[in-house]
């Protein structure tokens, strides 16, 4: 019998009603462990839950709006009360915002995608940091944009917050050195998703790789014996290494 790679752990997944999130949480339930699964709809989450328990695992659903830092911030004492530790954090959740001249933005649009993309992935750090040390092997793992370069115009607040985002997780990282805990980054690059639609909506998706197939390099970076640490792994060059065809 083949051993699952996540028996026995937890794992907190963000934005884990739909695509890449979606696709993960199924991938880890499979390899063993017990998913918790956040987003704001409600709905979304229970029909993931039962994709989950279809799988034969077991999952945890948290009705949480990103934008509530409040609440964010009480998430890291309630899995505290729960589990007592954190073994693996995924934050994928994250929004396109306008596709606009910086000058055109409003500020409002500005501080929505910040608050998402960047302050909420703060506060996930700051309120799971202590739940991760308590691991064995703790696991981190952000989903970050190769638009994070700031090379594509109109792209101004998706990639400054992508880039601020590279730049909190490798600090992170460093403080982590000395712990059990390892934080890294992925960068799906063009994927099947509602996002990647909405930015390219003429744009063949059968032409892009599906969520699933991502699924195996996050379950490999949330795995006991990873060691990478401050990372960016891009899937593509991922992918090629491992000869893995998408779908």
């Amino acid at each position: 019998m083949t051993t699952r790679r996540l028996a026995g752990r937890n794992a907190l997944i963000t934005g884990a009603s739909r695509g890449i999130g979606r696709a993960v949480a199924l991938a880890f339930a499979r390899e063993g462990a017990h998913v918790i699964l956040l987003a704001r709809t409600q709905g979304a989450l229970e029909e993931v839950d039962d994709e989950v328990r279809e799988a034969g695992g077991s999952a945890t659903l948290l009705q949480l709006d990103l934008r509530n830092g409040d609440k964010l911030d009480a998430l890291g004492p309630t899995l505290f009360q729960r589990w007592g530790k954190l073994d693996i954090l995924v934050g994928n959740a994250g929004i396109l915002g306008p596709l606009s001249p910086l000058g055109h933005i409003t500020a409002d649009a500005w501080a929505d995608v910040m608050n998402i993309n960047l302050t909420a992935n703060w506060r996930l750090i700051r309120t799971c940091d202590p739940l991760l040390r308590k691991s064995d092997a703790g696991r981190a793992i952000f989903v970050t944009s190769g638009a994070a370069a700031g090379t594509h115009a109109y792209w101004g607040p998706y990639a400054v917050s992508k880039a601020g985002l590279e730049a909190l997780v490798r600090t992170w990282a460093q403080e982590l050195e000395r712990t059990p805990v390892r934080a890294n980054l992925i960068n799906p690059g063009p994927v099947r998703t509602g996002m990647r639609a909405k930015a390219f909506p003429g744009e063949d998706p059968r032409m892009l790789p599906a969520p699933e197939d991502l699924a195996p390099v996050f379950v490999e970076l949330a795995s006991v014996d990873c060691s990478l640490n401050g990372e960016t792994v891009n899937f593509r060059e991922w992918q090629a290494a491992h000869r893995r065809p998408t779908k």
